[in-house]
This record gives C-alpha cells, sequence and structure tokens, in this order.
C-alpha cells in the first residue's frame, strides 16, 4: 500500500514540481508549510529526518493541485444578474 509520502513523491515526478512549485500551491489553500518541512517529508523512510506526510497535508495538496490546474470556482453569486443579487424592496420579496 502507498504511504502518503510516496503519493506526494510520484505526484512531485509526474508532475515536474519543485518544492517551491508545492509549497505555492499549499498556499493557494491557505496551507502554511516550509521547504525544510517539506524535504524532510520526502526523504527516505531510513533517514532519521523522516517526517510521515499526514492525511491533511495530502488532503490540502490535492485541493490546492485542482486551484493551481483549473484556478478558482466562481461564487454561486457572481452568476447572478443584479437585479437577483439585490430583490427590490418594494416587490413584495424578502
Amino acid at each position: 500500500m502507498l504511504s502518503n509520502n510516496d503519493i506526494l513523491k510520484k505526484l512531485r515526478v509526474a508532475l515536474s514540481l519543485r518544492n517551491e512549485d508545492i509549497v505555492e500551491i499549499l498556499e493557494l489553500v491557505n496551507f502554511k508549510i516550509t521547504k525544510g518541512a517539506l524535504g524532510d517529508i520526502f526523504r527516505n523512510e531510513d533517514h532519521p529526518g523522516y517526517v510521515e506526510a499526514g492525511d491533511q497535508l495530502l488532503r490540502n495538496f490535492l485541493n490546492g493541485l485542482i486551484i493551481h490546474k483549473r484556478g478558482k470556482l466562481p461564487s454561486p453569486k457572481a452568476n447572478l444578474k443584479d437585479e437577483d443579487r439585490y430583490p427590490d424592496e418594494t416587490s413584495g420579496a424578502n
């Protein structure tokens, strides 16, 4: 079974990402991590500085990757017409 670290490593290689890119992708979802901490995640399992990547890190990376590749989704209110967004107070709609 693949660990979260293995998944992150494989995605980094497949998408040709540098550690700086991964830090930027994580910042898109307001997840802060340093390049040093990220380097600990990419170490070999038998290295004394190895750190296991948690589910939260992987989840935030995948969510950030979606935004990085596709862009942010527009808010639902962005598609409303002005009259739908600001209903006339005299129309009786509350």
